[in-house]
């Protein structure tokens, strides 16, 4: 004669996990009705977690990465007609929370609203700060009277006209294109104020070709 010993588990019920189903009698029992369960359990899971990627993608692109479509040649060369970058929208107000007095650097490429019609948005590099004066004599940059080196300019695309010099409000930038010669910018329009700024350039991802183009921008 043989018995089985049931074993106690002090503590642990079936009612403490919904997934666990409770066999009496193992040699009838066929595991279809814990196949089916199974099969719909994976299944609520997978459709959970897609829910839950789908939700931190909308969170990511709304408060954090957006993806932005590069218009015209006024960034030439480093940015192209059409390009495809993303811009980070949480890292200058992260730096002020962190106490970073200057979020906002010089050389930084920024997504700015048109100050003269906020419903159009530019992109353009950052060379004048708060509070200081900036002047471009002959085609070079100078801030508060220094030199200010400018290595991602291209030769093909400077301009050597001479203008300024214009005092950097508080809470404003002074923003050109790497395109001097064919780019609508603080030359034309003035200072953009620092509300209009509303994300730094941080990556192309597309065209994928040539794969060099793809990369950090800087």
């Amino acid at each position: 004669m043989l018995f089985r010993k049931e074993q106690k588990y002090p503590g642990i019920g079936a009612e403490d996990d919904r997934d666990i189903q409770v066999i009496d009698d193992p040699v009838s029992w066929s595991g279809e009705s814990a196949g089916s369960s199974g099969v719909w359990g994976e299944t609520r899971s997978l459709l959970r977690d897609v829910f839950f990627a789908i939700v931190i993608a909308v969170l990511i692109v709304v408060f954090v990465v957006q993806p932005v479509r590069v218009e015209g040649q006024s960034m030439m060369p480093k940015l192209l007609d059409q390009d495809r970058i993303f811009v980070n929208k949480f890292i200058y107000p992260l730096r002020e929370w962190l106490g970073d007095k200057e979020p906002i650097k010089r050389g930084d490429i920024v997504v700015l609203l048109y100050p003269d019609d906020p419903s159009k948005s530019y992109i353009k590099r950052v060379v004048g700060l708060p509070g200081e004066t900036v002047q471009i004599e002959h085609g070079k940059l100078y801030v508060d009277g220094r030199f200010i080196d400018e290595p991602y300019l291209d030769s093909d695309y400077l301009s050597y006209e001479t203008t300024g010099p214009t005092q950097v409000k508080d809470h404003h930038y002074f923003v050109l294109g790497d395109n001097r010669r064919n780019s609508s910018d603080s030359r034309a329009w003035g200072l953009v104020p620092e509300k209009y700024i509303y994300g730094k350039a941080i990556f192309r991802y597309y065209p994928f070709l040539p794969f060099e183009h793809i990369g950090a921008l800087d």
